[in-house]
């Protein structure tokens, strides 16, 4: 995670989290912000289901990070290849205890 825009949409994705609120609105929230800061299309998927997105088709070649909650996936946060995997990552450890179980 070296380049400003990863660490910017880090930072924007950490005042979402700290602000909190209602698990389907902060998703959605971090869900714009990391598309609107990295351009990349991103979704939270849900039984391989895509949720919240950024809107558009699912890109064909997309990176899947899983999403765990007490010890199993929940869902993934899907993002276009050119997203910064370490960044995606790291958002989909600390956005688990906002994806329902």
């Amino acid at each position: 995670m070296t380049s400003s825009s990863s660490s910017g949409a880090l930072e924007a994705v950490e005042r979402i989290l700290n602000r909190g609120g209602e698990s389907g609105d902060v998703l959605r929230q971090v869900v714009t912000a990391l598309h609107e800061l990295t351009g990349a299309w991103v979704a939270v998927a849900f039984d391989s289901e895509p949720g919240p997105s950024s809107g558009g088709e699912t890109p064909a070649d997309h990176q899947r990070h899983p999403i765990v909650r007490q010890g199993r996936t929940v869902a993934e946060l899907w993002t276009g290849a050119e997203a910064d995997p370490a960044l995606c990552a790291h958002v989909a450890v600390i956005v688990s205890p906002y994806v329902p179980r």
